[in-house]
């Protein structure tokens, strides 16, 4: 029996969970430059980082930077039925505003709540204040292309678009997840918001069971469809895009999420230097043994097909 903190830190240690203080001190601290953080902190700067790369990003609307701008707002989404507003530096999914439809002047979000265009307003000037970013400061918001979900997730996901989180450690996939939309997520994939993260194979990219709160689940509790065995589309790729994103940002320890759009496919939302841990949870297994299988093994100068191809073949479950 567990009854000590102590004894709990132990278990969790030797099912190889890994832990924040130890991610800071020695993964984070070691493999991410913090000249380089400004490059994934700032959402502009990754959408261009990545489509210099070539790879796809939800296209940019417009950009609201200061308080006057934001007047300018109903020419902006002029003709636009849907769109998404994001802080430039939000973190968490915190501030992001999913736009579905109008009807009579009002904004309609993914839960089917409404806002008058004072309210969007009022959202967009709470953006540029901080309320949203990254330790507070004042911010910008962008307004982008509102993705549209991939018919293999529409049983499996509640008015919103399931993105695809993959953990990138030394440029080589160590473990995946996806999080799926709920109604308390209002059409967001963040699992402290309500989200369900499930778990992804590496190696054939099947979704495995999946944890909504603290409670392990095999069906999406909105839709009642089951969320095990369902094959990403595009695995192989979505693995060599996500190995990519550590040439593009030179950080060793990253989180990089995708989302596969019905039309367009598979485009990329954001990266994260200071990825979360629960994607250990989704997955029911820690993440410590494969970032030392790829200290151990991992070699430098691999290209991104040899790198998905040593992640497939070692973390594959069996």
């Amino acid at each position: 029996m567990i009854t000590f903190p102590w004894q709990r830190a132990r278990a969790l240690r030797a099912h190889g969970v890994l832990g924040m203080n130890q991610r800071n001190g020695d993964f984070i601290a070691r493999v991410n430059p913090r000249r380089l953080y400004p490059l994934v902190d700032d959402k502009v700067r990754t959408k261009t980082l990545a489509q210099a790369a070539g790879i796809q990003v939800p296209e940019l609307y417009g950009l609201i930077a200061i308080q006057h701008q934001v007047l300018d707002l109903p020419k902006l989404l002029e003709g636009r039925e849907d769109f998404v507003v994001k802080p430039v530096n939000g973190s968490g999914g915190n501030g992001v505003l999913v736009i579905v439809g109008r009807r009579k002047g009002r904004y309609r979000k993914a839960s089917g709540a409404q806002l008058t265009e004072d309210e969007l307003e009022h959202h967009v000037s709470n953006t540029l204040s901080g309320l949203y970013s990254l330790g507070g400061q004042p911010d910008a918001a962008m307004i982008e292309y509102r993705v549209k979900v991939d018919p293999v997730f529409e049983p499996i996901s509640h008015q919103g678009v399931p993105d695809l989180r993959t953990v990138v450690y030394k440029g080589y996939p160590v473990l995946a997840m996806v999080r799926l939309p709920t109604a308390l997520s209002d059409g967001k994939a963040n699992l402290h918001q309500g989200a369900i993260g499930a778990g992804i194979d590496i190696a054939t990219g099947l979704t495995g069971r999946g944890v909504w709160r603290n409670e392990v689940i095999d069906e999406h509790i909105d839709t009642g469809n089951p969320i095990t065995g369902v094959q990403v589309p595009q695995w192989e790729t979505l693995l060599e895009l996500a190995a990519r994103c550590y040439d593009i940002s030179g950080l060793g320890y990253l989180g990089v999420d995708f989302v596969l759009d019905r039309d367009f496919g598979p485009m990329m939302l954001e990266m994260n230097a200071r990825p979360g841990l629960n994607i250990q949870i989704a997955n029911q297994t820690g993440l410590l043994p494969r970032l030392a299988t790829v200290d151990a093994h991992g070699r430098q100068g691999a290209s991104v097909a040899e790198r998905v191809a040593f992640a497939q073949e070692r973390f594959g479950r069996a």
